[in-house]
């Protein structure tokens, strides 16, 4: 929705809007902007009236300002509706589904459009680092949008990709998540059927091949050209990669385009998640007339995304980053990639179980095995969470710990750490400002050390 603000601003609106609890990077990004963050949900948000509120899905009814918007007649829409409405009718609309990897393969594919010179609009639910923003205008045709599955507003429980229209499609991956809106993955799969159900013939949808979930979905029916990508070859896989002799961390890889070289890759970032996201951005390009090469040539310089694997700090030897991961999966492959990156060096993982999934315990029982890679686990436990994490700390055989106040787990984090430790914090959403606690909190153990 801070997007969408900025989005509206810059297309000559005024913008004025209410939540709680909003966090860098995109708190300080509407501050810049200009567009005033009011803090609540009371029926005075509306006081002077509006011409349209663009209503958010955290909304609910029984809300002050929910019931008031309702009973004045104050026009509204969701934000997907605004903006299919206002912005995208006339863009050429590159979307990017996927329970993981949004963010970043949005960020690689309007990166590659901008390096192509074609001034794309985007919007994207991170700050990417190459443009420092999370959503703008553009000058050219094309749209870059990372397009979530999760329902649209309370009045509207459809997925919010719905509204996109896409000509150029990325379907990323499909895994059970939002167990708050969705009773298993059939549901989740139904709502990716529909997405494809809006994507023209005459455009493309991009996908992995080696997702079973995503080719179920496609299996209920297609009617556009398929593309497909995967770590490895296979007959639907018309572009794959393979990372270079020297770099089993997968920060430089060869793409293959049915089995022939078009080029490597050499970047900052690690992981092969990194390297399918890249292959995914890639393809989807090339559909917007941007050669393979091209496009090599831009992932080359790309810098990555706020709070993907980011480097906060370094104190005393230790390494501080801050990573978005809140899924098992994308909690496996954070870590996997550091790990093949920082080899035998200790990585003590700090997690906060935040997402609505996470906090109803669905993905508890594998919970334990996606942290393996971690020589310390520290478990943040808040007081209302819905689930006893008594089993995840043992199967952990005692490398594990849980604490549940974040000043508390800032100060014995800092005290367990030594020099060339990395320590990597996953949360989607502001941790209660733990980076900067333990940053500080390491500080003064090295003062006091000294």
């Amino acid at each position: 929705m801070g997007g969408v603000a900025a989005l509206a601003g810059s297309a000559g609106y005024r913008v004025t809007g209410s939540d709680r609890n909003v966090y860098p990077p995109m708190s300080t990004q509407l501050a810049a902007l200009g567009i005033e963050l009011i803090e609540g949900y009371e029926a005075g948000q509306l006081d002077p009236r509006p011409d349209v509120v663009v209503v958010g899905n955290v909304m609910r009814r029984g809300m002050p300002v929910v019931e008031a918007l309702l009973n004045a007649g104050i026009p509204y829409m969701s934000g997907p509706e605004w903006l299919a409405r206002e912005l995208l009718r006339e863009r050429w609309v590159l979307a990017v589904a996927g329970t993981h990897g949004k963010t970043t393969t949005s960020s690689m594919l309007a990166w590659i459009l901008e390096h192509a010179g074609l001034a794309p609009g985007f919007l994207i639910g991170g700050v990417p680092a190459d443009f420092g923003t999370s959503a703008r205008l553009g000058a050219g045709a094309f749209f870059v949008i990372e397009a979530d599955e999760y329902d649209t507003a309370f009045f509207d429980k459809r997925a919010k990709f719905v509204h996109y229209r896409p000509r150029t499609a990325i379907l990323n991956n499909l895994e059970y998540d939002h167990a708050d809106i969705y009773p298993d993955v059939a549901a989740i799969q139904r709502q990716f059927h529909q997405l494809v159900r809006t994507v023209p013939g005459a455009g493309r949808i991009v996908w992995h091949a080696g997702d079973v979930n995503l080719r179920e979905a496609l299996q209920m029916g297609c009617w556009t050209p398929l593309e497909g990508f995967a770590r490895d070859a296979g007959p639907d896989a018309c572009w794959s990669a393979r990372p270079t002799s020297a770099a089993s961390d997968y920060s430089a890889f060869e793409v293959l385009e049915r089995g022939e070289s078009r080029g490597t890759v050499q970047w900052d970032l690690i992981g092969a998640h990194n390297m399918e996201n890249a292959l995914a951005a890639l393809a989807a390009a090339r559909h917007a007339g941007v050669p393979a090469a091209r496009a090599i040539d831009a992932l080359g310089s790309f810098r990555g995304v706020a709070r993907r694997m980011q480097l906060r700090g370094e104190v005393n030897g230790v390494r501080v980053y801050d990573d978005f991961a809140h899924h098992p999966t994308a909690i496996a492959t954070t870590l996997d990639g550091l790990r093949r990156r920082v080899g035998a060096a200790r990585i003590v993982a700090v997690l906060e179980p935040r997402s609505n999934t996470m906090r109803m315990g669905v993905h508890r029982d594998v919970l334990a095995g996606s942290l393996a890679q971690a020589d310390e686990v520290w478990l943040y436990i808040p007081p209302d969470l819905g689930w006893d994490a008594a089993p995840v700390l043992a199967a952990l055989h005692g490398r594990a710990h849980a604490r549940g106040d974040v000043a508390a787990l800032a100060r014995d984090l800092a005290a367990s750490t030594h020099p060339g430790d990395h320590v990597l914090i996953m949360s989607n959403g502001g941790f209660g400002g733990l980076h900067e606690q333990l940053l500080r909190e390491l500080g003064s153990v090295s003062s006091g050390a000294g």
